[in-house]
């Protein structure tokens, strides 16, 4: 168990920092994807831009090679030796099957929609529930924030 003073001090530790510095963990910045229209100009773009899609928390645009768009989030990739045996699953915003995609066939991707979880980490959440218990509330229950 910690002591009155270890959390008091835990909190004026948190206190003195601002949300969007312990968003950032150490050794990487915080990109600011949404809105990004990466470059595909070569393999390793791809696979780069992929990547990041696969990480960010809102919809991304994907325009395949023959000109089609799937519009939705970007929740698995299946990652092979060539483009052509790699793939990305999209749940589309307008559909209910979902779309699987090779990375050969995209032509252009954009992080099109708002990134859902930006500016709400863990750490902001800690610091809510060592401020409520220095308060002297009991039975703290901190709600996740809800997405919009």
């Amino acid at each position: 168990m910690s002591t009155q003073m270890q959390e008091a001090a835990k909190l004026d530790q948190l206190a003195h920092v601002n949300q969007d510095e312990i968003e950032v963990i150490a050794g990487r910045e915080r990109e600011q994807l949404e809105g990004w229209t990466p470059e595909l100009a070569s393999e390793a773009d791809i696979r780069e831009a992929l990547e990041k899609a696969f990480d960010y928390r809102g919809d991304v645009t994907v325009t395949r090679k023959d000109g089609s768009k799937v519009e939705g989030y970007l929740f698995d990739r299946r990652v092979g030796a060539t483009l052509a045996e790699s793939f990305i699953r999209i749940i589309p915003m307008k559909e209910t099957a979902k779309v699987s995609v090779a990375y050969s066939d995209v032509a252009a991707l954009v992080f099109s929609g708002r990134d859902t979880a930006a500016g709400k980490s863990f750490d902001a959440w800690v610091k809510k529930y060592w401020e409520k218990k220095l308060a002297g509330e009991k039975n703290i229950q901190i709600e996740p924030e809800k997405l919009d």
